[in-house]
């Protein structure tokens, strides 16, 4: 099996009984200690009005991230472009690059309250090599919901709309290259920003229009099975079909997320992930993130036939147990989708936990002989 690289998709997750400022300091300082364990990169994600996360702007807390780490690539896992200009977006990763230079990663994702083309997939089951492709979730009825309208209410301008994505992310494109001209052929330079050495990733769930958009232009490409499990095959089957080589890459280049919760014993690792559950329900009834509970607190929560159908696809394609139990697990996403490297977000309630996790699964990686090192 080829090396694989880690990298940490964060959330900055807010546990029962704690705070914005402590899931901030708990981010920090795990960002620290996955450098010291040797993972590649630590990506924020962004979301908006959820009680339970506080990763808003993944541009500020790479500020605050890059100065007390060093080595590990930082990116956003992903800036939402739905409310966003290429301006702004390149503004505000040229003056990150500008004190921190060459250590960006500047993911991409067309989120932002609109719903994704829907497409055909392949049937539920099981790919080749035995991991598991759950039901497809609709998203119809998150996406329909009050909240989220709100949501893209207050994102955006009153009277404004979101950019055509392919064209945005060519006008992101032309701004780092310094090669922006308006329709009237009018020059355009950012400073900070034109030049920036960043590395641009564009993040799918499905083998649609951020996939095209992705492969087309030869960038690298995050697929998600951490949110999208049923989708993930054709997600970078789609990438890969569209992929031109580019200046910046010469064959596909793919990395794939698995949601994963590490302990000694898989009994043990049950335990912290009690919690999962509850807090993927609260996402998907569109009530927002809620605070991730206890064990007990979790256990202590009504819990239904109809919760449990919400949520089986991500309880039955998160990676749980021991070191040796969930390795195996990412070893086979990796065959399954021949990722070039593995993205793990991992939520507990104890951030010592948590850490722990990742602790762990550093050890028996390296056990395996795979290398932290990205392309």
């Amino acid at each position: 099996m080829p090396e694989i690289p880690l990298g940490v998709l964060d959330l900055v997750p807010i546990s029962t009984g704690s705070t914005a400022a402590d899931a901030l300091r708990n981010s920090i300082d795990l960002a620290q200690r996955t450098e010291r364990l040797g993972y590649a990169r630590y990506w924020f994600a962004e979301h908006h009005l959820n009680p339970g996360v506080a990763g808003t702007s993944p541009a500020v807390v790479l500020a605050l991230t890059a100065a007390a780490t060093s080595t590990i690539r930082l990116g956003s896992g992903a800036v939402q472009l739905g409310h966003r200009t290429a301006l702004n977006t390149v503004e505000e990763f040229g003056l990150l690059d500008a004190l921190h230079p060459g250590r960006f990663d500047l993911g991409l994702g067309r989120s932002g309250g609109r719903p994704p083309a829907e497409r055909t997939t392949e049937a539920p089951g099981r790919a080749p090599n035995g991991l598991l492709i759950p039901p497809r979730f609709s998203f119809a009825r998150l996406l329909g919901s009050p909240r989220i309208a709100l949501q893209r209410k207050l994102l955006l301008l009153p009277g404004a709309e979101s950019q055509e994505y392919a064209e945005q992310i060519d006008d992101i494109l032309a701004l780092l290259a310094g090669t922006y001209r308006s329709p009237e052929g009018i020059e355009a330079h950012v400073v900070p920003g034109e030049g920036a050495d960043v590395e641009l990733w564009i993040l799918g769930s499905s083998g649609g229009t951020s996939a095209e958009t992705a492969g087309a232009r030869g960038l690298r490409f995050a697929a998600n099975y951490h949110v999208s499990p049923a989708t993930v095959l054709e997600a970078v089957d789609g990438y890969r079909s569209f992929f031109e080589p580019s200046d910046v890459l010469d064959k596909p280049y793919v990395s794939v997320s698995a949601d994963v919760v590490v302990a000694e014993d898989d009994e043990t690792a049950r335990e912290l992930a009690s919690g999962y559950g509850p807090w993927v329900r609260s996402i998907r009834t569109a009530e927002g993130a809620i605070e991730f509970p206890t064990p007990d607190e979790a256990r202590a929560r009504a819990w239904t036939d109809e919760d449990r159908e919400l949520v089986q696809d991500r309880l039955d394609t998160q990676f749980v147990g021991s070191p040796t139990t969930v390795a195996d697990r990412l070893e086979q996403l990796q065959e399954a989708t021949d990722a070039d490297e593995l993205l793990i977000t991992t939520i507990t309630h104890d951030h010592t936990d948590r850490v722990r996790s990742y602790e762990l699964l550093a050890e028996e990686w390296r056990k395996r002989g795979h290398s932290a090192q990205s392309s």
